[in-house]
């Protein structure tokens, strides 16, 4: 049930609603063959990432709750902003595990800087240096986020934010891309929607199974009502 008293704004459930709808349509991910990439390289050595799948781990409830997100993404951002305040709580409270998978299908709407894998990347590298300021660095990514079509943020922009994050120094792991081959494999292992084939971002699964996003969209209270008893 929800939170007695709480008007629900059925207005802005819509419009996320619709927001993720078509553009986890239009976002059909097409893997094209990297060179770079031929194998998942080096993953991040940190408590918090899974090498296997690339999940950034929060919390330690029996539940798993995984998300899937694109830096350039703006149906991702609406994702954050309905839903991430609520995942991170439930997650801090270990009333879930939340997983987060940086990946990148949007590279091509940033004018040949491609925004998504440097983002993926540096997500990776904060997770690495300091864990602590990984949900931090996720959350102002998407408060900063740039207009698909645009060049997406310089590395030097994505720095100052690691650094207000308070991320330890990750210029070289940034500049450099470090883990730019392990962003390209973790790409791969987007779940695609059992109904349609197609895959996109955001994605969710719950303990591993594939979530519809008009499910969740229902109602700006739906983690908090399924995992907040």
């Amino acid at each position: 049930m929800a939170t007695a008293g709480r008007t629900t704004n059925w207005f802005a459930i819509w419009v996320t609603a619709a927001v993720i709808a078509v553009v986890a349509i239009v976002t059909t991910i097409v893997v094209v063959g990297n060179t770079q990439a031929t194998s998942p390289g080096t993953p991040p050595d940190s408590q918090i990432v899974d090498a296997d799948t690339g999940a950034i781990s929060f919390g330690s409830g029996q539940d798993v709750v995984a998300t899937y997100l694109d830096f350039m993404c703006p149906a991702c951002n609406a994702f954050e902003q309905t839903f991430g305040e609520s995942l991170d709580e439930l997650a801090s409270a270990n009333k879930i595990t939340l997983e987060l998978h940086p990946i990148a299908i949007l590279d091509r709407l940033s004018n040949g800087t491609r925004f998504s894998t440097r983002s993926a990347n540096a997500m990776y590298c904060v997770a690495e240096a300091s864990p602590d300021a990984a949900m931090p660095f996720l959350q102002a990514m998407f408060a900063q986020q740039p207009a698909e079509v645009s060049d997406g943020l310089s590395d030097e922009q994505i720095l100052t934010i690691a650094a207000s994050a308070g991320a330890a120094d990750v210029g070289e792991c940034v500049t450099e891309m470090r883990f730019e081959k392990f962003v390209v494999a973790m790409t791969k292992q987007l779940p695609a929607d059992p109904a349609t084939g197609r895959t996109g971002t955001p994605t969710v699964t719950i303990n591993g199974e594939y979530t519809p996003l008009n499910e969740i969209a229902a109602s700006t209270d739906y983690f908090t009502q399924r995992f907040g008893g």
